[in-house]
């Protein structure tokens, strides 16, 4: 009887995102795989999965597109064990067995080695999961690293850049490894608002983990501990901005797509920086 009842809420969850969702999310979905070209016949992706809302959402919707899809690929659903705490950690399996996720779990021991960390903790154990997400990856075969990044993540980064590091960049759909070699990292949430996935989550009565780049121990209450987060200030800044005029979001979001290089001062290509005047008699 139960497991009756959990088939069919899952069912339930699928179909939420072909019928209900099919706009805000499934079509953004395909429609970032088909734009930016994030995959092809014969790859074998780690939908690297934190416990949060969206990498549960982004592994639900590589299950569809393996069914519903035509292009050739395996995935597999990786999660890494950083050292959560037990409740957390039960709630990652539990929404795993709910949502009918295959997951592949591996530990690591990241949370210990940072924890000591003063400067910049959050800084080091992003950049550390990375690294064994990759690893772990190529070790099972797979040429590319899903992560569940979206839009208001690009947004939100476009504008940290320019108001807290001086440039004009973003947060790429695809890119290549520098240090794992044959590696991808794809983004197929870039276009998908992340207030499609709070609803999607809510509709199906779903609660993930609150928070999956830090201690999750210390993020019961996530609100309090962004408040002094720079992106916590973008964040609210853009919806701010957005209240008064919507298109403002989407503007952000092609900034980076127009740049014309003739009305800038100075910019970086492969890293070596060029300036007007290089070229400026020349005109």
């Amino acid at each position: 009887m139960e497991k009756t009842i959990t088939e069919d809420r899952q069912k339930e969850i699928e179909r939420s995102i072909i019928k209900k969702f099919r706009k805000p999310v499934w079509r953004r979905f395909t429609k970032a795989i088909n734009e930016y070209e994030l995959i092809k016949d014969g790859d074998k992706i780690a939908v690297c999965i934190s416990g949060g809302k969206d990498s549960m959402l982004m592994a639900k919707l590589f299950q569809e597109l393996a069914r519903h899809g035509k292009k050739n690929f395996e995935v597999v659903f990786l999660v890494m064990n950083p050292g959560y705490n037990d409740a957390n950690y039960q709630l990652i399996l539990s929404n795993a067995r709910i949502l009918g996720i295959p997951i592949t779990v591996f530990e690591s021991e990241i949370f210990d080695i940072v924890k000591d960390e003063k400067s910049s903790p959050c800084y080091l154990c992003a950049r550390m999961r990375r690294g064994y997400l990759y690893s772990r990856a190529k070790e099972l075969g797979c040429n590319k690293i899903a992560l569940g990044h979206h839009y208001d993540d690009v947004i939100e980064t476009i504008l940290m850049g320019m108001l807290y590091g001086a440039q004009v960049q973003t947060m790429m759909p695809k890119l290549h490894s520098t240090n794992f070699e044959g590696m991808e990292l794809i983004r197929p949430m870039y276009l998908i608002r992340e207030e499609d996935i709070i609803h999607w989550a809510n509709y199906n009565g779903l609660r993930f983990l609150r928070c999956a780049c830090r201690f999750t121990e210390q993020c019961a209450n996530k609100e309090e501990t962004d408040k002094s987060s720079k992106r916590a200030e973008v964040k609210e800044l853009i919806h701010t901005l957005a209240q008064k005029d919507p298109v403002i979001e989407f503007n952000i979001f092609k900034s980076v797509e127009n740049v014309n290089l003739n009305t800038v001062v100075a910019y970086k290509k492969d890293g070596v920086k060029h300036h007007f005047l290089e070229t400026y008699d020349e005109q």
